[in-house]
């Protein structure tokens, strides 16, 4: 465990499965719950993880949930327990902004697919957290909503694009939270902010009713403080649930980060500690340094056609920074995206073959810990990096392939969150979970008072 952020809220000391079991013993209740959640989002609202906190709908939704309880009626281990669900998810009823100007007074008719299979496992919806403009940015500060701030540090990134959930979360706001991932958008906020978040297999769980990217790479991941909670909320947005595979004896392959982008080396330091229980060895990746490139190819044709019409007939609705970036992804060839394409499948079959020797592959989640807000340009070893560069550089290539990847704490350098990556084979999911739980040694303990 990497230690709790300096104002940390009532949920940052309490586990999923500890509130289930003081929700059924009468401890606690549903409504209880959710008060405790919109207090701490009003409390810690200076960290801006909320575009809209529903308090009406939270205090309907956990009545029925007491209700329902009381009656013998159990939907799982989610029932009564706060989520926050990122704000490029449709909520019916609920206004959900995409981050932008341009739906600042949305209001969807229906649930996306991965809400009703949360209202479905009784979990309850308190809010909409921030997501960088259209879940465009890596950086998690430019909004309709402004800038979300890491709890570790006031004038820090949470990081980008699902930055609210993330916030929320490692503030102890919620103890779980949705969020969104094309090329690192649950795993970048994660490390940035000391918790756990899963991207899955590309298709794993369903995109309906989310707002996309980039369509041939948007996920839905799950985001918690620890490995265990992360896992419960998997299971409910995959639709099922499996058994925990013993990771015990698993072989790792660290990808050296050097290979990608400049790294802080007491990063990668900490994530490769983070490790020590389980055999590591190195492995080197052909052609991954170019799976950045393949990435921008691939999702800037998709993301530009998506917002043309929009950017020519409203450009001024857009962030400036947004807009440029759409319009620098609006230069992508067609040959461009042919040829990351075809660099694609010659690293999917190397990588398809290092996981005929490693359950895992490794590498810090990324370079650096979370930059000040609003920086561009860091200093890394002496030289000057792009700052959404260096946030996307260690996570986009596993975006890129469609595999799982998921990024848990692995330590703190000066102070702030440093996160370990893992990457497995499709359909890995539980085994990367059970290895980040492992690795985390996360204690299961039931809330003492509630």
């Amino acid at each position: 465990m990497i230690g709790l952020p300096p104002e940390a809220g009532w949920f940052s000391r309490r586990t999923v499965a500890g509130l289930g079991r003081a929700l059924r013993d009468g401890r606690t209740s549903p409504g209880d719950l959710v008060e405790r959640s919109l207090a701490e989002a009003s409390r810690l609202g200076a960290l801006n993880a909320f575009v809209t906190v529903d308090g009406p709908g939270a205090r309907a939704a956990a009545e029925r949930a007491g209700r329902e309880l009381a009656a013998g009626l159990d939907r799982g281990p989610l029932h009564g327990v706060p989520v926050a669900v990122k704000d490029v998810v449709d909520t019916a009823g609920l206004r959900t902004t995409r981050g932008s100007r341009h739906h600042a007074d949305r209001v969807p008719e229906h649930d996306a697919e991965c809400v009703r299979r949360l209202r479905d496992a009784g979990a309850i919806i308190v809010g909409k957290a921030a997501t960088h403009e259209f879940a465009f940015g890596p950086t998690g500060d430019r909004s309709l909503n402004g800038p979300t701030r890491n709890p570790y540090g006031d004038g820090r990134l949470a990081g980008g694009s699902s930055s609210g959930s993330a916030a929320a979360v490692a503030a102890g706001i919620v103890p779980l939270a949705v969020g969104t991932d094309t090329g690192g958008s649950v795993r970048i906020p994660a490390a940035c902010c000391g918790i756990v978040g899963l991207k899955p297999t590309l298709g794993a769980v369903p995109s309906d009713g989310v707002f996309p990217v980039s369509c041939s790479l948007d996920t839905v991941g799950p985001m918690a403080r620890t490995a265990d909670d992360c896992l419960l909320l998997w299971n409910v947005l995959a639709g099922r649930e499996g058994p925990v595979p013993d990771v015990s004896g698993a072989r790792v392959g660290w990808v050296a980060p050097d290979a990608l982008h400049p790294v802080d080396p007491r990063v990668s330091a900490v994530a490769r500690a983070a490790l020590e229980p389980l055999p590591v060895r190195d492995v080197a990746v052909p052609d991954i340094a170019r799976m950045r490139w393949a990435y921008t190819a691939i999702q800037g044709g998709e993301v530009h056609r998506l917002h043309a019409a929009r950017m020519a007939a409203a450009p001024d609705l857009y962030d400036p920074e947004v807009l440029a970036r759409l319009h620098a992804a609006g230069r992508v060839t067609a040959e461009d995206t042919a040829t990351a394409r075809e660099l694609r499948e010659r690293v999917r079959r190397a990588v398809t073959a290092l996981f005929g020797r490693f359950e895992f592959l490794a590498m810090p989640t990324v370079p650096v810990v979370a930059p000040p807000l609003g920086a561009r340009t860091l200093a890394l070893n002496g030289a000057p990096v792009d700052v959404r560069a260096a946030l996307l550089a260690y996570t986009s290539p596993w975006s890129v392939l469609g595999l799982p990847a998921v990024s848990l704490p692995a330590g703190l350098v000066d102070g702030l969150p440093a996160g370990l990556q893992l990457i497995a084979r499709p359909g890995a999911e539980r085994m990367l979970l059970a290895a980040a739980a492992r690795l985390t040694k996360t204690p299961s303990t039931a809330p003492s008072q509630p």
